[in-house]
C-alpha cells in the first residue's frame, strides 16, 4: 500500500473507530512514516545527549536491499510480516522455511502483533505504535503471497489486469518487462512494482512456482480497513478480545467509492484526492476537517520539530521538547514493535528473523 491508504485511509478509519482528529492525525502520520523512516544510527546533540534510532524502511532500489541481513531487519518486521501459512504456533505450513515467512492476511501472527499494541497503549508512544501496527497489519493484505527476503517465490510473470481501469495502455507484463531482470531483485513485491498497492486494481500473475494468482485489490483493501477499524475500537477499550463492530455502513461505502473512483498510478496523486475529500467533508464521520498535508521531511515534519531540521547532521542542537516529540515517540515505538515481533512473537512460530 502507498501513502493514499497508509495516511489518508488510515485517518478516516481511525475517525470511524472513535478517535478524535488530533489522535487520528498521529496514528495516520505514524502509519505512513513507516515507509519514510530510512535513516538509522546514533543521533548526537550539542549537549552530549545521544539517541539511537533504527530505520523501518529502505527504498526499493537501495543497494542495502540485496543484503540478506537488511532484508530481515526491515522487511519482515515492518512490510512483509511472516504469516506461517495462516496457521497457529503449534502448526507448520507444507513446504520449507520460506513458506513460513510468506505474508498472509490477518494471520495469527498479525493478530498477536495487534493484541500487543493494544496491551501497550499506556506507553507515551501508544498512538504512534498503533499507527505503525496498522501499517504492518494493512500490508498483510496488500503484500500477501510475497516474502521479505530475496527468494524466487517473489517472482512475478505474465501479470495482467483483470479490471478495466483504462490507465494501462499495455499489459502489466509489458510494463514489468521494462523494469525486471537485474534491475529489481525478487525481494517482497518489488518484481510486481506497485500493482499490489493500487486500491482500484484487479490483476493476476504467475508466481515463482508457476501458480496463477488472482488479486482483487479493492476487496483486499476494504477488508484491511474493516479489520483495522475493529483493532482500533479494541485499542480504545484496552481489550484485544472485545466484541466490536467494524466500519459503519456510511464510511465503508464512502471508502469503497474512493477506491473505485480515484484511478491514478501515482500514489501521491491519489493521496491528494483523498485529502481533498476529507477536507470537503466527503466522509460523514470526519465532517469538514483541515487535515494537514503529510511531510516526512522539511520544516513541517516530525523530524524537523524534534531536531530543529530534517537534514541529517553530525550534531543537532538539543530541543527542550525532544523527549516528548512525535519523532522521538515514533522511533521509540518502531524499536518496541520490532523487538516484540522478532524476539517475542515470531520465535513462537519457529521463525528466526534476526
Amino acid at each position: 500500500m502507498q501513502i493514499d491508504f497508509h495516511h489518508a485511509t488510515t485517518y478516516v478509519v481511525a475517525r470511524d473507530a472513535g478517535f478524535s482528529h488530533p489522535e487520528a492525525d498521529i496514528i495516520a502520520y505514524a502509519a505512513q512514516y513507516v515507509d519514510d523512516a530510512t535513516s538509522t544510527g546514533t543521533v548526537r546533540f550539542d549537549n552530549r545527549a545521544v539517541y539511537n534510532r533504527i530505520s523501518s524502511a529502505h527504498k526499493m532500489l537501495d543497494p542495502r536491499n540485496t543484503e540478506e541481513l537488511a532484508n530481515h531487519y526491515v522487511w519482515m518486521s515492518f512490510h512483509f510480516l511472516p504469516g506461517n501459512g495462516g496457521l497457529s504456533s503449534e502448526q507448520n505450513p507444507d513446504g520449507s522455511f520460506i513458506d513460513k515467512i510468506v505474508c498472509t492476511p490477518n494471520s495469527p501472527i498479525a493478530q498477536e502483533m495487534v493484541r500487543d499494541a493494544i496491551l501497550e497503549k499506556h506507553r507515551p508512544y501508544g498512538l504512534h505504535r498503533l499507527g505503525i501496527t496498522m501499517h504492518v497489519y494493512a500490508d498483510t493484505w496488500a503484500h500477501q503471497g510475497f516474502a521479505g527476503v530475496l527468494h524466487n517465490i517473489n517472482e512475478v510473470d505474465d501479470a495482467k489486469e483483470t479490471s478495466k481501469s483504462g490507465i494501462f495502455k499495455k499489459t502489466l507484463g509489458g510494463i514489468l518487462s521494462n523494469f525486471l531482470d537485474d534491475a529489481i531483485p525478487p525481494l517482497g513485491h518489488g518484481r510486481a512494482l506497485a500493482f499490489p498497492d493500487m486500491p482500484f486494481l484487479q490483476w493476476q500473475y504467475l508466481d515463482g512456482r508457476g501458480k496463477l494468482i488472482p488479486r482483487n485489490n479493492p476487496a483486499d483493501f476494504i477488508e484491511a480497513a474493516e479489520q483495522m477499524c475493529k483493532a482500533m475500537r479494541r485499542y480504545q477499550l484496552g481489550d484485544p478480545t472485545a466484541a466490536v463492530t467494524g466500519l459503519t455502513a456510511a464510511t465503508r461505502t464512502q471508502i469503497e467509492s474512493m477506491f473505485a473512483e480515484i484511478v491514478f498510478e501515482d500514489g501521491e496523486k491519489r493521496h491528494q484526492k483523498w485529502l481533498d475529500a476529507i477536507r470537503k467533508g466527503v466522509f460523514t464521520v470526519c465532517g469538514k476537517v483541515d487535515l494537514d498535508d503529510y511531510f516526512s521531511r522539511g520544516n513541517d515534519s516530525w523530524k524537523a520539530d524534534a531536531l530543529g531540521t530534517s537534514f541529517d547532521m553530525p550534531v543537532y542542537p538539543y530541543q527542550s521538547h525532544f523527549l516528548e516529540s512525535h519523532w522521538k515517540h515514533f522511533h521509540d515505538a518502531i524499536q518496541a514493535h520490532r523487538f516484540n515481533v522478532v524476539y517475542n512473537i515470531l520465535p513462537k512460530y519457529g521463525i528466526c528473523a534476526a
